[in-house]
């Protein structure tokens, strides 16, 4: 993933970090990936489905110095209460959460009112050579790892109510950044 990160996915982690305030939820928060680019003034949750990436990011959080709350649990029944968190993130996992729609809709929940939603993944491109070659892929890896290629999270954030403030796409369509609001209203 390392590689990928300096390549593909280069500054997004950092774009994060920049965006989140507050108390942040971080949903699949893997390896921990993510917690050198927070910024001192938020308080950093984690909830991950496996047990053995959970560990590797409470060993990176504790070399980090940082404190973390860190929580096995599944994206698509958040265990926290609603309007938890000022700042919800999920960062290259939705390409492999089985329902992405019901993992966005438990982000929402847990969040304040006018609280922010920060997502990166990959995506389908734009370009429609590379979106083949991506179907292509996906082919064998929905099947050996649940990993889907050609997802778009944006359509799914829209759906869900978020008020979209902010949107790139990057690496020829292949990579998205969203940032989006939850009204205050429901």
């Amino acid at each position: 993933m390392a590689f990928f990160d300096r390549t593909w996915f280069a500054g997004g982690r950092e774009w994060i970090g920049r965006r989140a305030r507050g108390r942040v939820l971080e949903v699949a928060i893997g390896t921990g990936s993510n917690l050198p680019h927070y910024g001192p003034d938020v308080t950093v949750t984690g909830v991950e489905l496996s047990p053995a990436m959970l560990a590797i990011a409470h060993d990176r959080a504790a070399a980090l110095g940082l404190a973390v709350d860190l929580r096995e649990g599944d994206a698509e029944r958040l265990p926290f209460d609603d309007a938890s968190f000022d700042t919800v993130v999920c960062a290259l996992a939705l390409c492999s959460i089985p329902d992405p729609a019901a993992a966005i809709a438990e982000m929402k929940r847990v969040l304040v009112p006018g609280g922010t939603l920060l997502l990166v993944d990959h995506i389908g491109s734009n370009w429609w050579p590379i979106r083949a070659a991506q179907w292509l892929v996906g082919q064998v890896t929905v099947r050996t790892e649940g990993e889907y290629f050609t997802r778009r999270q944006l359509p799914l954030v829209q759906a869900a109510g978020f008020a979209v403030e902010e949107t790139e796409r990057l690496k020829a369509g292949t990579v998205e950044r969203v940032r989006a609001r939850k009204p205050h209203r429901r």
